[in-house]
C-alpha cells in the first residue's frame, strides 16, 4: 500500500511540475527560460524574410501601427499580454531603447488578449508601464498567426527595409542590452 501511495505522489508531482513549465514557457517564464535571440527552428522561421504585414485595432501609443507605416525604421514587433508578467517589465525596457534611438527606432507593441478582454485592461496595462509607443490589439489573432510567437513576449527585430533580423522569445534581465546591440547594428552605429 505504501509503494502505491509513493506512485501516486510521484506522478501527482510530474504532473503539477508538467503544468508548471507549460505556464512559464507561455509567458516567457522569466530568467529560467531565458530568451534571446532565435535563429534556427521553427522558432526562428521568419529571421531573414519580409516581416508580414498585419492589420490590428489601434488601442494607444505613438508611432506606426503597422509594418508598412513603419517602413524606413528599425522596429520592434513586439507580442505580448496583459497576463503576462515578463511582459510588464519588457515594456519599460523597450521604452527606454525608444527614448535612446529616437525617431529612428520604433516598437509596435501587439497584444494577443482574447477579444472579449475590456479594452480598458490593456489601456491599464500601457499607463502602469508609462510607455508612449505603439500600442495595437490582434483580436482575430491574425497577426499571431503569421508571426506564430513561441511565447510570451516574443519580439521581432526588423530592419529598415522590413526584413526580420533577429527574434527573441521570451524576456530576461539584459535582454535589452542584447536588443540595443543589434539595433545599433542594424541602424550602422
Amino acid at each position: 500500500m505504501s509503494s502505491r501511495s509513493s506512485i501516486v505522489r510521484t506522478l501527482s508531482a510530474l504532473v503539477m511540475g508538467a503544468a508548471l513549465s507549460l505556464t512559464l514557457a507561455a509567458c516567457g517564464g522569466g530568467a529560467a527560460s531565458g530568451g534571446g535571440a532565435e535563429t534556427g527552428g521553427a522558432e526562428g522561421g521568419l529571421v531573414g524574410k519580409p516581416a508580414p504585414e498585419f492589420t490590428a485595432e489601434a488601442v494607444t501609443g505613438e508611432g506606426p501601427k503597422s509594418v508598412k507605416d513603419a517602413n524606413g525604421k528599425v522596429t520592434i514587433i513586439d507580442f505580448w499580454a496583459t497576463y503576462c508578467g515578463p511582459c510588464k517589465k519588457s515594456f519599460p525596457k523597450y521604452q527606454e531603447l525608444v527614448d535612446q534611438f529616437g525617431g529612428d527606432l520604433s516598437v509596435i507593441a501587439v497584444s494577443v488578449d482574447e477579444e472579449d478582454t475590456d479594452k480598458a485592461k490593456l489601456e491599464e496595462f500601457v499607463k502602469a508601464t508609462g510607455v508612449k509607443f505603439s500600442i495595437v490589439w490582434d483580436k482575430d489573432k491574425s497577426a499571431a498567426k503569421a508571426y506564430s510567437p513561441p511565447k510570451m513576449p516574443t519580439a521581432f527585430i526588423v530592419d529598415k527595409t522590413g526584413t526580420i533580423r533577429h527574434m527573441h522569445a521570451g524576456y530576461g534581465e539584459g535582454e535589452e542590452d542584447k536588443i540595443a546591440e543589434e539595433i545599433k547594428a542594424l541602424l550602422g552605429q
